[in-house]
């Protein structure tokens, strides 16, 4: 059903910590379902299905091939960096859009 804090349903902070899951999958869940402006559905089932799919095979996907990748082709060490001017204004517009990012996320209004 839909969560209440005053009726007492959910799945609250010392609730999620005695469930024994790590705080980060709570994270990356509660990240991943993020309301923007409507209330959204908890279910155990959803964030089983979610951590298993998309956290567990997809970031251990990309992990798995970003190592094949680095030994293939750098015999497993990852070179020293080196950033041209180019590359230093690149990083300079992303720093600048993250905190944009950041300052308007920051903005956001929860709706009850």
């Amino acid at each position: 059903g839909k969560f209440s804090k005053s009726r007492g349903v959910g799945v609250f902070g010392d609730m999620a910590k005695d469930t024994g899951i790590p705080a980060d999958i709570w994270r990356f869940y509660l990240l991943y379902l993020r309301p923007e402006g409507q209330d959204s559905a908890f279910s155990w089932s959803d964030l089983m299905l979610k951590n298993n799919s998309e956290l567990l095979n997809n970031l251990g996907n990309f992990i798995n091939r970003a190592g094949m990748f680095v030994c293939k082709f750098f015999g497993g060490t990852v070179p020293d960096m080196v950033l041209t001017p180019d590359d230093k204004r690149l990083l300079a517009r992303v720093t600048l859009e993250l905190r944009q990012y950041h300052q308007l996320l920051e903005k956001v209004r929860w709706v009850a």
